[in-house]
C-alpha cells in the first residue's frame, strides 16, 4: 500500500525541494487522495491497521479515518459492507452490555472500598454476606412465583383475619396468622386451569428443588475452596518463606490497615516459628498433664453451659410460651407478646455464652492463635446447635400433639426468632461497636478501638441462616425477612457511600443526620482489623464447610423428618388429609394412568433401596477417583518442588565451581615472573663447555 511522502526525506529542508506552498499543498492533497482511494478497498481489519500504522500525528490520522468512512458511505454499500457494520455494531453492543453488567453487580464498589481499606480478612465476611443473599433471593424468588402467587390468585385459605395493631411485625401472629407468609395460609387444592395447577405438587416440589440445588452450591463451593486453599497450599511452599514474600495484601490503602496486616503477618511469622520449635521441644509429663487438665476442664465448662443453655430454653418452651400459642386471645396484648420471651433469652444466651467461652479460653493459654480461633468457632457451633436441636425438638415432638395448624406455629417460632436476633443483632452493633469505640477512644484510651471479630459475625450468619432453611417449609416467605436482614446488616457496616450521595442535597437533610448516626455505627468508624486473623481463605473454607454440615444437613434433615414422617394438620396447609406429605407424590402418580411408566419409575426406582445404593456406590466410587486425582497433584507438586530444590542445589554447585576457577585465573594473572633476555649470545669459550672424553 501507498505510504504518504508529504514530508521531505533525510531532512530535506522546503527551501531546498524547488516548490512553491501551493504546490507543496497540492501534491499533499494528492497523497492524501491517492492514501483514502486505496484504503477505501481494504477490509474493515486492514483499515484499521493501516490508518494505525500511518507516521502522523492523531488528529490527521483521525481527519482519514473520517474521509475513508465518507467516501465509503458515498458509494454504494456491498453485503460484505453490511456484515461488517452489523459485526461492528454487535461487538460495540456486548461491549455495553458486559460494562453495564459490571454496573449491575451488587455492592460491587463498597467490596472493593473495604477491601483495601481493611484487607482480605475482613472482606471474606462480607464475600460470605453476599453469598447468602443469593440463596435468599433465589428462594424468595422461586417461593413467591411457584407457591404464593399462584394461591393468591386463586384464593386465600383465609377464615377470619383481625386488624392490624403494629405488635404483629414482632410476633407474627394475629394479623399474619392465615396470611401467605405461613404454612395455615395455603390449601391443597388444584387451581381449575389449562393446564390445572396442583398446589400440593408445587408446595412440595419447589421446597425440595431449592434444598437440593442448595445442597449442590454448597457442596461444589466447598470442594473448590477446600481443593483451592487446604490441598494445594501444604507443604514448604506455605512457610516462612512464602509468607515473608508472597503474602503481603496489595489492596490494602489505608495506612492504620497497613499496620495492622503488617503485624497480622509479623504475628503468622511467629505461629509458623513456634509450631517448629514445638515439633522440636517436647514437654515435660508433668507439664503435659497439666495442659490436658486445663483443657479437659475448659471443655467440661462449656459443654455444660451448652447443655444447660439447651435444657432451659426447653424447660421454657413447654412451659410459659404454650399461654398464648394454644389458647390464643386475639384482645390480649400482653399474652402475645409474653411468646416474646423465648428468641429473647435464646438471643441472650447467644449472646453471653460466647463472652463467657472468651473468659474460658483464657486459663487455657494457647500458643498458638489460630488454634485458639478455631476451638472458639466450635464451641460456639456447639452451643447454636444444641440450642437448635432442642428447639427443633420441642416443635417437631411436643407442639404437633398440642396444636391444631402446628405448622403456622412452628413457622412463627422462626420468625419471631430471626427477628428478635436482628434486634439483638443491632444492639451488638450500637453497644458493641458505637459505644465501646466512644469509650475507648474518649474516655478509656487504653481499651482502644474494637476489633472486628469476624468468627463471631460470620457464625451469627449461619445461626440466622439455619433458621431460615429451617423455617422454608414452614413460612415459603421467610426469606423476606432474612434478605432485608442481610441488606440492613450490610449498610450499618458499611454506609459511607449512601452518605456521600445523599448529603449533596439539601431536601435530605435529616435523611443525612440519620445515616450519619448509622455511619458512627458502621465498620468504617468503630472497628479495626483483627489482630489475629490466621489465613483468612482457610478460615472462609472453613466457614463454608460449617454452612453445610451441621448448619444445612441438620437443616434438612429437619424438613425432611417433617415430609416423611409427621402428619400434617387437619385444618390448616395445602397437605389436609394425607398421612404424611411425602403421599402427595403417591397420590400424583395415582391419578396419572395413562402415564405409567411415571409411577413404575416411582415405584421400582425412586422408593428402591437397591437405587440409592447404587447412587451411593457410584458417589463414593466418584469420591475415590477424585481423591486419587488429588494425591496424584499433590505428588506431583512434591515433585516440582523437588526438583526446584534440586535445581536451587545445581545453581548452587555451579556458581561455587565458577566463583572457585575464577579465583584461579586471578591468582594465575596476579603472577608474573622476571623478565630475561632471550638473544642468542657468542661464547669464545666454547671449547671448554665440552666433555674432556670426546
Amino acid at each position: 500500500m501507498r505510504r504518504m511522502s508529504v514530508f521531505p526525506q533525510h531532512g530535506t529542508a522546503l527551501g531546498n525541494l524547488g516548490l512553491t506552498a501551493n504546490e507543496i499543498r497540492q501534491e499533499t492533497e494528492n497523497n492524501t487522495s491517492e492514501l483514502v482511494s486505496d484504503m477505501v478497498n481494504l477490509s474493515a481489519r486492514a483499515r484499521f491497521q493501516a490508518i494505525r500504522s500511518l507516521p502522523m500525528p492523531f488528529n490527521e490520522k483521525k481527519t482519514i479515518r473520517n474521509r475513508v468512512n465518507s467516501v465509503k458511505l458515498s458509494k454504494t454499500i456491498l453485503a460484505a459492507d453490511c456484515r461488517q457494520q452489523v459485526s461492528r455494531s454487535f461487538r460495540r453492543f456486548c461491549a455495553s452490555l458486559a460494562s453495564a453488567r459490571q454496573h449491575l453487580i451488587i455492592w460491587q464498589d463498597s467490596l472493593k472500598e473495604i477491601g483495601s481499606r481493611f484487607g482480605t480478612s475482613v472482606l471474606s465476611y462480607f464475600l460470605f454476606l453476599k453469598w447468602l443473599l443469593k440463596f435468599n433471593l433465589f428462594s424468595l424468588i422461586i417461593n413467591f412465583c411457584f407457591i404464593t402467587i399462584p394461591q393468591i390468585a386463586h384464593k386465600p385459605n383465609i377464615s377470619s383475619i383481625t386488624g392490624f395493631r403494629g405488635l404483629e411485625l414482632l410476633t407474627g401472629v394475629g394479623y399474619f396468622n392465615q396470611t401467605v407468609l405461613f404454612y395455615g395460609g395455603y390449601n391443597g387444592e388444584v387451581i381449575v386451569s389449562k393446564p390445572a395447577y396442583n398446589m400440593q405438587l408445587a408446595y412440595f416440589f419447589t421446597i425440595a428443588a431449592y434444598l437440593v440445588l442448595c445442597g449442590v452450591s454448597l457442596i461444589y463451593s466447598m470442594s473448590r475452596s477446600f481443593q483451592k486453599n487446604f490441598v494445594l497450599e501444604t507443604g514448604p511452599i506455605s512457610g516462612g518463606a512464602w509468607r515473608l514474600l508472597c503474602s503481603w495484601d496489595f489492596s490494602v490503602v489505608n495506612e492504620k490497615a497497613i499496620q495492622y496486616n503488617k503485624n497480622n503477618l509479623a504475628i503468622q511469622l511467629k505461629e509458623s516459628l513456634s509450631e517448629r520449635l514445638q515439633e522440636k521441644n517436647k514437654m515435660s509429663l508433668s507439664d503435659r498433664i497439666k495442659r490436658l487438665s486445663l483443657h479437659f476442664l475448659a471443655w467440661l465448662l462449656s459443654l455444660g453451659l451448652a447443655l444447660g443453655s439447651g435444657a432451659g430454653i426447653y424447660f421454657l418452651g413447654t412451659n410459659e410460651e404454650l399461654a398464648f400459642s394454644f389458647n390464643p386471645d386475639p384482645s390480649d396484648l400482653g399474652a402475645e407478646a409474653s411468646t416474646l420471651l423465648l428468641p429473647v433469652v435464646v438471643s441472650l444466651i447467644s449472646l453471653i455464652v460466647p463472652l463467657l467461652y472468651s473468659l474460658i479460653s483464657k486459663i487455657e493459654s494457647y500458643s498458638n492463635p489460630r488454634a485458639k480461633i478455631y476451638i472458639s468457632i466450635v464451641r460456639n457451633v456447639i452451643l447454636k446447635m444444641s440450642i437448635l436441636g432442642i428447639l427443633c425438638f420441642y416443635w417437631l415432638d411436643f407442639v404437633p400433639k398440642q396444636r391444631t395448624c402446628w405448622e403456622s406455629f412452628v413457622g412463627q417460632s422462626v420468625y419471631r426468632l430471626l427477628i428478635i436476633d436482628f434486634i439483638f443483632c443491632l444492639l451488638g452493633i450500637f453497644f458493641g461497636e458505637f459505644l465501646r469505640n466512644v469509650i475507648g477512644t474518649m474516655c478509656i484510651q487504653s481499651l482502644g478501638v474494637p476489633e472486628f471479630d469476624i468468627a463471631r459475625n460470620v457464625l451469627d450468619l449461619i445461626y440466622a441462616q439455619t433458621l431460615a432453611w429451617i423455617g422454608i417449609y414452614f413460612s415459603p416467605l421467610l426469606p423476606v425477612m432474612q434478605v432485608l436482614k442481610l441488606f440492613i446488616i450490610f449498610y450499618l457496616k458499611k454506609v459511607n457511600t449512601i452518605i456521600a450521595s445523599l448529603c449533596t442535597c439539601s431536601q435530605y437533610y435529616i435523611a443525612c443526620l440519620v445515616l450519619w448516626f448509622l455511619f458512627q455505627i458502621s465498620l468504617s468508624m468503630n472497628c479495626q482489623p483483627p489482630k489475629h486473623t490466621g489465613r483468612a481463605a482457610q478460615i472462609q473454607t472453613v466457614f463454608i464447610g460449617l454452612l453445610f454440615f451441621p448448619s444445612f444437613v441438620g437443616a434438612l434433615s429437619m424438613v425432611a423428618f417433617t415430609v416423611w414422617s409427621l402428619k400434617p394438620s387437619d385444618q390448616c396447609g395445602p397437605f389436609q388429609g394425607l398421612d404424611t406429605p411425602f403421599h402427595t407424590i403417591f397420590t400424583w402418580t395415582d391419578s396419572l394412568p395413562e402415564y405409567h411408566w411415571v409411577g413404575w419409575i416411582f415405584e421400582n426406582i425412586l422408593r428402591s433401596e437397591l437405587f440409592y445404593f447404587l447412587i451411593s456406590l457410584i458417589v463414593l466410587v466418584i469420591t475415590y477417583f477424585l481423591w486419587q486425582i488429588t494425591q496424584g497433584r499433590k505428588q506431583l507438586i512434591k515433585t516440582l518442588r523437588e526438583q526446584i530444590v534440586n535445581e536451587g542445589k545445581d545453581k548452587a554447585f555451579l556458581l561455587n565451581k565458577l566463583q572457585n576457577l575464577q579465583k584461579e585465573r586471578r591468582e594465575m594473572a596476579s603472577y608474573r615472573p622476571q623478565d630475561f633476555d632471550q638473544t642468542p649470545h657468542f661464547n669464545p669459550n666454547w671449547m671448554n663447555t665440552l666433555p674432556l672424553d670426546m
